[in-house]
């Protein structure tokens, strides 16, 4: 009973640094925001400080600038990252990540098709028509397994990485043929939390509270599923049930956070092997301190993309690809 109370306090604790990380990240920029001024703004927020007076620029860059960005960055963090440790659970293979299925790709080339038409410049314009195709690239891999008769895990990934390449290829045609598009597709391609609203957040997180609950729900069944789908089987756990509703629940979220965000790399991969070396295989145990890194890793990742080059911006993408692809050269050679 004792142990089951103290196993909450380290999640707890990284909260709490989390908070403090995501106050210390609102000051950072080209506007220097001090710190006691990020507070005193959110405690205004709360119905504190009432009296304290804050300049009106503070306040736009803090609610309509910064804070939105990094909200969001903390909310694709974990989620890509908790999807990464199911992909590897489901797969039993340490070298998934999120995009495996070509969930990704679907979305680039919804993207990639609204920045050519124009709807750049409309609210959702490249949100929607890249959550669409997203979708759609999901549901075509399933049909694809469902008409093949195959629904094991390997169908699905080869499905999965075939897609990939073909919509790849598609995108690639697509950019040659519109040139002048070309900067905007490539940037999106490679993450971007730049133009992220509250709007965006309001949709993303209600999707992601539900996703989250379901992935943790089978968690005990995805734990069983580790040593074999036979002996699974012979326990009672429904192997082929919980591998579609765990990759489709997955999918969806996935979906979601690369309308949003564009395709931002290596969170999935990394942050779950990082989490399995603390704190076991366990997947609840795994799940809840995958979401803890996945939201520094890219809180982190995208202060540095907005600053590094200020008042220009690096795609966040490149960042993480800079941090995460040595250190998987490492646990290669490490194992």
């Amino acid at each position: 009973m004792v142990r089951e109370k103290h196993r909450w306090i380290i999640p707890a604790v990284l909260g709490f640094v989390l908070l403090l990380s995501m106050m210390m990240a609102a000051g950072i920029g080209v506007i220097r925001i001090p710190m006691e001024v990020v507070v005193q703004s959110a405690g205004q927020k709360l119905g504190l400080f009432r009296d304290v007076e804050i300049a009106e620029y503070y306040q736009v860059t803090l609610w309509q600038l910064r804070i939105p960005r990094i909200v969001m960055s903390v909310l694709a963090g974990a989620a890509l990252a908790i999807c990464g440790g199911v992909f590897q659970s489901i797969f039993r293979n340490p070298v998934c990540d999120p995009y495996i299925l070509g969930i990704s790709s679907g979305a680039s080339i919804g993207a990639a098709a609204a920045f050519i038409l124009g709807w750049d410049a409309v609210v959702f314009g490249v949100t929607m028509p890249a959550l669409v195709t997203a979708l759609l690239t999901l549901l075509l891999i399933l049909g694809i397994a469902r008409f093949r008769g195959k629904h094991d895990t390997n169908t699905l990934l080869l499905i999965g990485i075939a897609l990939n390449f073909l919509i790849s290829a598609l995108i690639t045609l697509l950019v040659v043929m519109n040139q002048k598009e070309m900067h905007k597709i490539y940037f999106w391609t490679m993450g971007s939390l730049t133009h992220v609203s509250w709007i965006e957040i309001a949709w993303l997180v209600p999707v992601m509270v539900i996703c989250i609950i379901i992935l943790f729900y089978h968690s005990k069944a995805m734990n069983i599923m580790q040593v074999g789908v036979e002996t699974a089987q012979t326990l009672g756990v429904n192997t082929e049930r919980t591998t579609h509703v765990v990759l489709v629940t997955s999918s969806v979220l996935i979906s979601v956070v690369v309308s949003f965000c564009g395709s931002i790399g290596f969170i999935g991969l990394i942050m779950p092997h990082v989490a399995r070396l603390l704190v076991g295989s366990n997947n609840r145990r795994l799940f809840t301190y995958s979401l803890f890194f996945g939201a520094f890793f890219l809180l982190i990742a995208d202060t540095l993309a907005r600053t590094i080059a200020a008042p220009a911006e690096l795609p966040v993408g490149s960042i993480t690809a800079l941090a995460g692809a040595p250190y998987f050269i490492y646990l290669v050679m490490r194992k």
